[in-house]
């Protein structure tokens, strides 16, 4: 076999196929690739095998879709179908945990889409080990690996996680998958998020957002009602406009400010970067004058959601700000920026998203960064943009004494 040239190739694109699930489609760059191998994480009970059962439900009305398992029978496989409001009928189901005749099964069914719930269960006769050991994860994933890329099939494999978080199995696992996909939330919340860590087909920054309801996993299209739910004029409470892939959505940043005997102070962040929360609290002390030292200083991202963007400085720094002084922000206000070591407020992408989508529900006031205010052509109606150049200004502007 001789080397061709780049050039010289004239491949048709690749047609993806929808799952019917917008969120799940939308994370995995717009459908999923034939040929390719995903695999979905998350913590058990997250709704992994809900969310896999329905994306085979919505394949199945044209494509042939064979759902392998390994851990539940084929009773309790039906008994969740029963209640999703999707259509399972054509949904073809093995029970089987032996690579082998798993293999065999998929060779003669020949499906257009494989899911293997889950990976950890399978177990080789070519190789030693226990189930679920590395070696036998590693030789399923092999074996399926190469059955995708011999009959062009989509396998979606869910993989188990460990204590800390982390995907069950051999490393390599992660490095042999296209795409790898996490199913994150809490026992007590109602809705989970599905982030892309690697896709070979698209990109990593979209976020899926749904809702657990009794039949099932819903998708939420505007996930900003979501995570604004408890927002309002509290102290220690600021909106920012964070960038997920295609879409900007509304998150509430909060911080809370008291004083503490512990040496040296506690700095808790949850959803934000902490390397950042400890300059942004640095910037608050040596440029606007906050004494902080003898005090604890939790910042979280409200719902769950995250801010790692650098752009989540400001409001970090406005909540901090506001917990500080005990008084709540302007009304209406959001606030976006990166804020450097000398204090400035450094410009930040995709500032026109931010602003269209705090216009959209309904906020007044963005205090932004000054290039942004500057280059904003047309600012979206009802909205006043604040340009601030440094900590200072945006202060006096959203939360002056």
């Amino acid at each position: 076999m001789r080397p061709v040239l780049l050039g010289e190739l004239a491949l048709a694109p690749t047609e993806r196929l929808a799952t019917g699930v917008d969120e799940l489609d939308r994370v995995l760059g717009g459908g999923l690739v034939p040929g390719s191998v995903v695999l979905i994480g998350g913590e058990p009970g997250i709704g992994k095998s809900t969310l896999v059962l329905q994306a085979l439900a919505g394949l199945s009305a044209s494509h042939n879709a064979l759902l392998v398992t390994g851990e539940e029978s084929l009773a309790q496989v039906h008994s969740r179908s029963e209640r999703l409001e999707v259509n399972t009928d054509r949904v073809a189901i093995l029970a089987e945990s032996r690579l082998e005749q798993v293999v065999e099964a998929i060779t003669a069914h020949d499906p257009a889409v494989c899911a293997i719930d889950s990976i950890q269960t399978l177990v080789s006769d070519a190789v030693e080990g226990t189930v679920g050991s590395v070696s036998q994860v590693r030789q399923a994933t092999g074996a399926l690996l190469r059955l995708a890329k011999e009959r062009n099939i989509v396998i979606l494999l869910v993989g188990q996680v460990t204590k800390d978080g982390g995907l069950a199995g051999p490393r390599m696992l992660e490095h042999m998958v296209d795409c790898v996909v996490t199913f994150e939330g809490e026992e007590m919340r109602a809705h989970r998020i599905l982030r892309a860590t690697k896709n070979r087909f698209g990109s990593i920054n979209e976020t899926g957002v749904f809702e657990m309801r009794a039949e099932g996993l819903v998708s939420v299209s505007d996930p900003t009602g979501l995570f604004l739910a408890e927002v309002g004029e509290r102290v220690g409470s600021c909106v920012f406009p964070v960038i997920q892939g295609s879409r900007a959505m509304l998150v509430e940043v909060q911080a809370l400010v008291g004083p503490t005997e512990i040496v040296p102070p506690r700095r808790v962040a949850v959803g934000v970067d902490r390397t950042r929360l400890a300059q942004v609290i640095a910037v608050l002390t040596r440029h606007a004058g906050f004494r902080l030292g003898d005090q604890d200083v939790f910042v979280s991202v409200a719902g769950g959601a995250r801010a790692i963007d650098p752009a989540a400085d400001l409001a970090m720094a406005l909540a901090i700000a506001s917990a500080h002084r005990g008084m709540p922000l302007a009304a209406g206000s959001a606030a976006f920026g990166e804020i450097g070591l000398t204090g400035g407020i450094r410009p930040t992408g995709h500032w026109s998203r931010r602003l269209g989508a705090m216009s959209a529900h309904g906020l007044t006031l963005a205090v932004a960064p000054r290039m942004a205010s500057e280059s904003a052509e047309q600012p979206p109606t009802g909205l006043e943009i604040s340009s601030v150049g440094d900590i200072t200004q945006a202060l006096a502007v959203a939360c002056p004494r």
